[in-house]
């Protein structure tokens, strides 16, 4: 019994066409980008709109409204999500992605030649049709495996909110910090000034010696050199956060005076260590990269023995002879490799997948415990700061003035202890700005968008207190 191939092949092909539908992928409304910003905000525990469907004139009104007053720190995450550029290339990216997975997840086109040929008075014409069929054999294959190479994307995308919301927290803690030390600044150079004057008139009246002068004009020179460093220190910490903010007018910009006082008690975490694990970014996108790598090693395996199968139909005529119809099929011999370069590649790349899950989660864990204890560190130090060292320096400054009211004491004694008093508030103010960025850096570790630099944070006490020796 003969059978005839051409319906034998119309049937696997219309077979394997109707079956390979379902892997095709298809484009988003907007990128998944209000899924990103769905999942972002859960995380993040902050309601966020999805700025991907405003228009420009309700974006506009929003940062209006924001910045009609002070912003808290709520808020300037908020303005940062909706209005920063590197966030909005970051979702064209996810967008370009997207595109590129539904393509990866569509057969290639067809394609179609024509020949025309003479030769003397014969001519010959060739029509021809070929499409890919092993895209098409493995499509089903393929498409899980671009699916998830999405799914990474958008992770990716969703640690980058989380990671500008860390960025967005820190800085508006330290613009505001930066903003009161260079006013404590200006309080000790009026100080030294003060004593400089008085020490000049006493050291022409010949009451002090001019060793006392000069120190008291020593004091004054490093006084101001001081606050010139923290006037450049409060308008890079400003300029910083408006670049976060994504703000083309500076002077929109409007900060609370003061820094969030201390809370009453700090967070109690039970276990730190799980709830990373549970959490954060890099873990769960470690996870995903070597899923998907093991898919792509299956597909590997497969497509092993056959890399190039294009299956054509053909359907030529000539001047004077029948028509002539039939398939041209190609296929690339695995003579010189048959597939064991790509299989090797694929191994290595799974085995360094599974090793990248296991580092990440070591170190997520350890970043986590570090993380918790700085943020308990700064907390103790900041409070002992508050409740200690600061109405202590009061109580003394009260005593020395009632000295000098009783003339026990000389003006430069007085002066002295109100430059004490003054470097004691400036040591807190630095603590209670460690303990915010240790704040949001805890909040960034558990999450997996990364903390801050260690050695940036633990720098409590060195604002003014250099320049009280």
């Amino acid at each position: 019994m003969k059978m005839s191939l051409r319906p034998l092949v119309r049937a696997v092909i219309i077979a394997t066409l109707v079956g390979s539908l379902g892997a095709c992928a298809s484009l988003s409304r907007d990128g998944s980008e209000g899924e990103v910003r769905a999942n972002a905000s859960k995380i993040l525990g902050q309601p966020m709109d999805d700025s991907g469907l405003f228009t420009t004139e309700s974006r506009q009104k929003f940062q209006e409204a924001l910045l009609a007053q002070p912003l808290t720190v709520n808020e300037a995450v908020a303005l940062a999500l909706i209005s920063n550029p590197g966030l909005q290339r970051t979702f064209a990216d996810l967008r370009l992605t997207e595109a590129e997975v539904v393509a990866a997840t569509r057969l290639r086109n067809p394609g179609i030649s024509l020949a025309r040929l003479s030769q003397g008075g014969e001519r010959e014409i060739d029509r021809a049709i070929s499409f890919d069929l092993i895209g098409l054999l493995t499509l089903p294959a393929r498409g899980p495996v671009e699916k998830q190479r999405f799914e990474s994307a958008k992770l990716d995308a969703t640690r980058s909110i989380l990671m500008l919301a860390r960025d967005t927290r820190r800085a508006y803690f330290t613009a505001i910090a930066s903003a009161q030390l260079a006013r404590y600044a200006a309080d000790v150079q009026d100080a030294a000034e003060a004593g400089r004057e008085l020490a000049r008139g006493l050291a022409q009246a010949g009451n002090i010696s001019r060793l006392d002068a000069a120190r008291e004009q020593a004091f004054y020179a490093e006084a101001t050199a001081q606050r010139a460093r923290a006037d450049a220190e409060a308008l890079a910490s400003r300029e910083q956060l408006i670049r976060l903010l994504g703000l083309a007018d500076a002077s929109t910009l409007k900060l609370p005076d003061t820094l969030p006082e201390l809370p009453a008690s700090p967070r109690a975490l039970g276990n730190v260590e799980q709830q990373a694990m549970d959490q954060r970014m890099d873990v769960q996108m470690a996870k995903r990269n070597a899923e998907n790598t093991a898919r792509a090693l299956k597909l590997s395996k497969v497509t092993r023995f056959v890399n190039v199968l294009d299956v054509g139909y053909q359907y030529n005529t000539y001047k004077e002879a029948p028509k002539q119809t039939g398939f041209d099929i190609s296929l690339e011999l695995p003579i010189f490799d048959f597939g064991s370069t790509r299989v090797a590649q694929a191994e290595a790349i799974y085995r360094r997948a599974l090793a990248e899950v296991a580092e990440t989660a070591i170190g997520a864990r350890s970043e986590a415990r570090e993380s918790y204890a700085r943020y308990r560190t700064t907390y103790d130090l900041a409070k002992h700061y508050r409740d200690e060292v600061v109405p202590l320096q009061k109580q003394i400054s009260d005593e020395v003035l009632l000295r000098y009211n009783g003339m026990l004491i000389s003006t430069f004694e007085l002066l002295a202890q109100s430059r004490e008093q003054i470097t004691s508030t400036d040591a807190y103010l630095s603590a209670l700005q460690d303990f915010w960025a240790a704040d949001a850096d805890l909040a960034s570790v558990l999450q997996g968008s990364g903390g801050g630099d260690n050695a940036a944070m633990m720098k409590t006490g060195t604002g003014n207190a250099a320049i009280s020796q």
